[in-house]
């Protein structure tokens, strides 16, 4: 997936890091696998979503990447 197919908040956010607006986090799979969980253990969350936001970690947390 590319920053152009995701959407408008996504290529907001990249745009403000590239620019130096936002911080650059570079332990960037960390910080994702923490986002995913919160959005999975967030019960006012729709469930189907849920469901994608643990898979999505728990996929992180499995691969063989890790931050440096």
């Amino acid at each position: 997936m590319t920053v152009y197919e995701c959407c408008e908040a996504v290529r907001a956010a990249y745009s403000q890091i590239g620019s130096g607006e936002l911080g650059y986090i570079p332990q960037a799979i960390a910080s994702s696998v923490r986002a995913l969980n919160a959005v999975a253990a967030d019960e006012r969350v729709p469930s189907e979503l849920r469901a994608q936001a643990a898979y999505a970690a728990a996929n992180l947390l499995i691969s063989d990447h890790q931050d440096a």
